[in-house]
């Protein structure tokens, strides 16, 4: 179940069979997709509740979505990189190398996606992602245009953007509690 990478440093983890049913549920199911457990799964069991709004919440901004799954993970990836989130970089990293079907492509968003071989609309998508991480109250109307310019609507504008504003919260857990990513994520999509 483990690689024994601890899922955060800061905070006891839970062990999973004392977690409640439902918990217990989604990380069997996830543990049975991905072959291994995630260790933000065992890092949000601490709170329960957390946990539940944490992966609704997730589930809905990658079910329900204007987004291709492949700019869902480059948009977590890039403001991950601008927050220098260990695990979100490493963990989501992966996930943009096996959508995008890149090897390299998520080791240049985590760098900086304005380097990165990126057509013109997905670089306008990720230069609001990442804007609205560093200087959200400077996002404007040209930001939207510019987007609507490469055919993004106005419902995946406001995709972008919730995807963005999770991950900066996202990020900011996984530093507190230093979480740490499995090392499965980092051969994953090599």
């Amino acid at each position: 179940m483990s690689d024994g990478t601890p899922a955060m440093t800061r905070f006891p983890v839970p062990d999973v069979d004392e977690l409640p049913d439902d918990l217990r549920e989604r990380i069997d199911e996830e543990e049975e997709r991905a072959g291994f457990v995630p260790n933000v799964f065992l890092a949000y069991g601490y709170k329960p509740s957390h946990f539940r709004a944490f992966f609704d919440y997730y589930d809905a901004l990658v079910e329900d979505t204007a987004l291709e799954r492949e700019e869902v993970e480059m948009i977590v990836v890039a403001v991950s990189g601008a927050n220098d989130c260990y695990y979100c970089n490493v963990a989501h990293g992966a996930l943009v190398r096996i959508y995008a079907d890149d090897p390299h492509l998520a080791d240049q968003l985590v760098s900086n996606h304005r380097i990165a071989d990126l057509n013109d609309a997905h670089r306008a998508m990720l230069d609001l992602a990442v804007k609205l991480t560093e200087r959200p109250a400077e996002v404007d109307e040209a930001d939207f245009e510019r987007l609507r310019e490469h055919g993004f609507s106005r419902e995946a504008i406001w995709d972008v953007g919730s995807v963005a504003a999770f991950f900066n919260l996202s990020n900011r857990m996984a530093h507190l509690a230093d979480m740490r990513p499995n090392a499965e994520f980092h051969t994953l999509g090599r």
